[in-house]
């Protein structure tokens, strides 16, 4: 396949956690940022916010409770 080179000007700090990252991974960076790209656009990181989505709306009772346990906790020390 064909390479084509890109640009892309990032902060120091970003360029060192894709080096880091990269190098974790066994990659050059460029294969990194191919492997990020090709996710992103397969839908992984869609999938997963599906997921999460879809376990907040399963067990959001649990975390309204909370919620409403923790205020009315907050409540009863107001006074």
């Amino acid at each position: 396949m064909a390479k084509t080179q890109l640009g892309a000007r990032v902060d120091d700090e970003v360029a060192e956690l894709a080096k880091a990252r990269a190098k974790d991974r066994g990659l050059s960076v460029g294969d990194y940022i191919a492997a990020l790209v090709r996710e992103d656009t397969e839908g992984l990181r869609a999938r997963g916010l599906d997921a999460a989505r879809r376990f907040l709306d399963e067990h959001q009772a649990l975390f309204d409770e909370a919620e409403d346990a923790d205020r009315a906790a907050q409540g009863a020390h107001a006074a």
